[in-house]
């Protein structure tokens, strides 16, 4: 796994929870139905976390998602 800045794991989060809005942290959610907040395996978090690459020659980490690559700086500013 790639070493991540606190600001570059929380740009991370926020990637990942435009997939997964119900997520509140990595390892809770909200549920549907009754609206409260419940603990959930984090495999899905854990995975797309393994799928950061590092940027080669800089500090960046890279992200493939929505068919595009995302770069996010150490200070969590993320661009395409």
């Amino acid at each position: 796994m790639v070493r991540t800045t606190r600001a570059q794991r929380e740009a991370l989060f926020k990637v990942f929870q435009r997939d997964f809005p119900n997520w509140i942290s990595p390892g809770k959610r909200r549920t549907h139905s009754t609206n409260e907040i419940v603990p959930v395996p984090t495999t899905q978090w854990r995975k797309f976390r393994k799928s950061v690459r590092p940027f080669v020659g800089d500090s960046c980490v890279m992200v493939y998602w929505a068919g595009m690559w995302l770069g996010i700086e150490t200070n969590g500013y993320t661009h395409s």
